[in-house]
């Protein structure tokens, strides 16, 4: 059975490690994940060219290795593959991109593992019922994030980001999810003030402008996971507050990718954690001073 992930640029991508570690785990001998470098002009041919399980989408010991389970994906792919797919979950159609594609039956099934990804970090941390909460960013992650909160109990939040036009789209999925939202620029920090959480989805190192404002929060979860910590995460942990980092929510969303692609709940969170943690060890020492 053959799984990978997909996007542009995916060289970096821990998923491979992540996977590989579940399916060695669990006794998956004849499963193999690769990655592959797809842009959104190429993901139509590529797409068109896997073989789909007839079966249910669990490790089939007759369907073959060449036949295909499923397909993580990451920017620019999520929103992009969305016509492309037979089926695609409520909350992918609420948060507007699939994360994740199961072949079942013979057809391409979307879904979205992101927001449990993020709602299980951010439970591991024991942020589990903010009152409020500020999001950093309007793209792809922090539409997901707005679900996250939802299913947190929040019916609000605040988005900044640099031009509010472009965060449009994820204006649309606040309003799909029943959520109000105000939009407001990276400027106007004193929103930070009486916020229980704040959600960083920038680019690594972008929130770190604001670090000396985001050390009073509560709570900070940065979705950056190398370099770790963030300058940003680092002020909040010295103040005492809640630090949650981005490999907390890439191992959790692909545990809940692994359960859905084999149909098996024994899925080694531990095992999984051990192999990325130790994977963004060995990059950083390796890595050009």
């Amino acid at each position: 059975m053959r799984a990978a992930v997909m996007g542009s640029p995916i060289a970096h991508s821990l998923s491979p490690f992540l996977h590989r570690a579940a399916y060695r785990e669990m006794g998956l001998a004849g499963w193999s994940y690769e990655a592959f470098e797809c842009d959104e002009a190429r993901l139509p041919e590529l797409l068109g060219e896997l073989t789909p399980v007839r079966g249910q989408g669990r490790a089939d010991e007759d369907a073959g290795e060449d036949a295909w389970a499923g397909l993580s994906l990451t920017m620019p792919l999520k929103r992009a593959v969305l016509p492309l797919l037979d089926t695609v979950s409520e909350l992918a159609v609420e948060v507007g991109g699939a994360n994740t594609v199961v072949f079942r039956d013979g057809r391409r099934h979307g879904d979205n593992t992101d927001v449990y990804g993020i709602v299980r970090a951010l439970a591991e941390a024991g942020v589990h019922a903010p009152r409020s909460a500020v999001v950093l960013g309007g793209g792809a992650t922090a539409a997901s994030t707005l679900a996250a909160l939802r299913d947190l109990g929040l019916h609000a939040a605040t988005l900044l980001v640099r031009e509010p036009a472009r965060a449009a789209g994820t204006a649309e999925v606040a309003e799909r999810l029943g959520m109000a939202l105000a939009v407001e620029t990276l400027d106007k920090l004193d929103v930070f003030t009486g916020a229980d959480l704040v959600v960083s989805t920038l680019p690594g190192g972008a929130a770190d402008a604001f670090a000396d404002r985001l050390a009073r929060v509560p709570a900070l979860f940065d979705v950056v996971y190398s370099p770790w910590p963030t300058r940003a995460a680092a002020a909040v942990a010295a103040a005492g507050g809640t630090v949650v980092g981005g490999f907390a929510m890439l191992l959790h969303q692909a545990v809940r990718q692994v359960e859905l692609m084999t149909g098996r709940a024994d899925v080694p969170v531990e095992a999984m954690r051990a192999a990325g943690e130790a994977e963004i060890r060995r990059r950083a020492a390796t890595a050009p001073a």
